[in-house]
């Protein structure tokens, strides 16, 4: 049998047969997928061949004996375990990036590695600043700052409130007749925008914890719904930080399309964007073309230092 993994436990895969049955599936043995040395072999979205297993018991069980090829999948480095990485999900159309200002902050180096991620796999990514309800004065400037700044770069920014409902609906058309994933921090309203999308539902969700001005993991596993809109969703459990996977240095600024639209105009073919002579990008940095968040985000990934260390307001030069 065939059928799309919906959930993953980690141990359990809640599968959907194209019979429109769901099977509780587990692996057997160890599945190893063109070398990702990964948490979890068999990820949200996957497509996979599955048997039965002989039982006398009504709800059958199965075990999962492949997976299909992937179109495509969003991974990234476990913080903690740099040399393990973790497959968030695969063959998605698109992936919405949730980002508030405050209560949790989205910083910039975050949003880049995300952004940077979806560029190296081929899938769109739109960013979605939520909580736009609760922003006035300077807060709300910043956010307009930054969606300007992501738009000219190329990326589709939407402000919403999945609370209050403001652009809902926008993000429910761009999400007709796909499979898209959202992501983001815990507390950044991930279970709230799919209840607002589907309020039947009606997912768990709970409020930022004031010690530590963050949110709780609500969602602790990856989950894919079927909407009535006729598409897909996969709500995705909060991450604190993005680590970059299997990106050469050489290939990395061809991940920032406002950098690679520019190398043609550098010296060197190969250049790294340092300290190169008659380097394109750093004079488009220069002259205020390219910005200094960007470009810090890109020497970070370089060096390969860890984004957990560089949390900081970095839209300005130093």
């Amino acid at each position: 049998m065939t059928g799309t993994v919906y959930k993953s436990t980690g141990s359990w895969y809640q599968v959907k047969a194209d019979d429109g049955r769901f099977y509780q599936c587990r692996i057997k043995g160890k599945f190893r997928i063109k070398d990702i040395k990964s948490t979890n072999p068999v990820a949200v979205g996957d497509r996979v061949e599955f048997k039965l297993e002989d039982t006398l018991e009504e709800d059958q069980n199965g075990v999962i004996t492949g997976i299909k090829e992937r179109d495509n999948y969003i991974i990234r480095k476990s913080v903690n375990l740099s040399k393990q990485t973790h497959i968030i999900a695969s063959n998605i159309d698109q992936a919405f990036l949730l980002i508030t200002l405050n209560n949790p902050t989205t910083f910039t180096t975050f949003i880049d590695r995300f952004l940077i991620t979806a560029e190296a796999y081929h899938i769109k990514a739109i960013l979605l600043f939520n909580k736009i309800d609760t922003l006035k004065g300077e807060e709300l400037d910043e956010v307009k700052y930054l969606a300007a700044m992501y738009r000219e770069i190329g990326y589709q920014c939407i402000g919403i409130s999945a609370k209050t409902g403001k652009n809902i609906e926008q993000v429910k058309e761009l999400m007709k007749d796909k499979t898209s994933m959202i992501s983001g921090h815990s507390g950044t309203g991930k279970s709230t925008l799919v209840n607002a999308i589907e309020p039947k539902l009606d997912l768990k969700t709970t409020e930022i914890s004031e010690q530590h001005r963050q949110g709780q993991h609500t969602t602790t596993f990856a989950e894919m719904f079927d909407l009535d809109l006729g598409a897909r969703i996969i709500d995705t459990p909060g991450i604190k930080g993005f680590g970059v996977v299997d990106i050469e240095k050489e290939e990395l600024g061809d991940y920032f399309p406002e950098f690679f639209a520019r190398k043609q105009d550098c010296k060197f073919y190969n250049c790294l964007h340092l300290e190169e002579p008659k380097c394109a990008v750093k004079e488009a940095l220069e002259a205020g073309k390219i910005p200094w968040s960007r470009y810090k985000s890109y020497l970070q990934i370089l060096k390969g230092e860890d984004e957990q260390n560089y949390r900081f307001d970095n839209h300005q030069p130093e």
